[in-house]
């Protein structure tokens, strides 16, 4: 199991168009939310652009992950104000040793925009039927 505050990643989607017809030439939503993330750095997190999450109806769309820790894909970002929502859920997933932040705990834009849950490459065996 990782520690808390070990390093992570946030992987954001630079061609996520947020559901918005953007010439080849214009900057996309994507990347202007990568922009905003990656100029104000978030501690322990390593931001990461990436050329597609495959969420495209669902953009913009970001992902956290880490060794030994749940990865969770987030969608529906606004590029224009969504870094600040994203540095405080960052924040919190790093803080803990597993990347599970209690639901409550959770910015409410998380809660409400959680695309996928995928658990760590090498997690704890859970054991049936014993007490």
């Amino acid at each position: 199991m990782a520690r808390a505050s070990e390093r992570v990643e946030l992987l954001v989607c630079i061609k996520c168009r947020h559901g918005e017809d953007v010439s080849e030439d214009a900057a996309r939503p994507g990347a202007v939310l990568y922009e905003r993330l990656a100029g104000q750095g978030i501690e322990n997190v390593t931001v990461t652009p990436v050329e597609c999450l495959s969420n495209c109806t669902q953009g913009c769309t970001i992902a956290l992950r880490g060794p030994g820790r749940w990865t969770y894909v987030y969608g529906r970002f606004d590029p224009e104000t969504g870094a600040e929502v994203v540095r405080e859920g960052a924040a919190k997933y790093t803080a803990t040793p597993d990347g599970l932040v209690p639901w409550r705990e959770r910015p409410e834009h998380f809660r409400k925009n959680c695309i996928a849950r995928i658990p760590p490459l090498d997690p704890p065996v859970p054991s049936l039927g014993e007490t």
